[in-house]
């Protein structure tokens, strides 16, 4: 199957999850790994790892938006950010889980319906 053979919503969704992975350590990941070491180092390590968020973002915003509007594409987007950050989170920074996840969780499915209603 090759990527064309993917319906363009679903691309957009499948490339925003990777890029999403990349984008949460290119913030968040220095703060834990690269504490120790000046800001500079960590900006350009992080600036680094974003480079392959956006070789995924751009890609999947230009499949999506094929059939999306640019709020629902930002709307998913917010969706898989705080997928991806929970996990990360709590497994790769030894955050404790929170209720306010979930609060955070259902205003962005609050978000969610009032973007996708026709």
């Amino acid at each position: 199957m090759t990527l064309t053979a993917i319906p363009p919503a679903l691309q957009a969704v499948l490339l925003l999850c990777a890029s999403n992975v990349f984008m949460t350590f290119a913030w968040y990941a220095h703060l834990k790994d690269l504490a120790h070491k000046p800001w500079i180092i960590a900006a350009l390590f992080s600036w680094g790892i974003a480079l392959f968020e956006y070789l995924l973002q751009v890609p999947a915003n230009r499949a999506g938006y094929q059939t999306l509007s640019l709020a629902q594409l930002k709307i998913i987007q917010e969706v898989i950010s705080l997928s991806v950050f929970v996990p990360f989170a709590l497994i790769y920074m030894h955050e404790p889980l929170k209720w306010d996840y979930l609060w955070a969780a259902l205003c962005i499915m609050g978000a969610v319906y009032f973007i996708f209603r026709t």
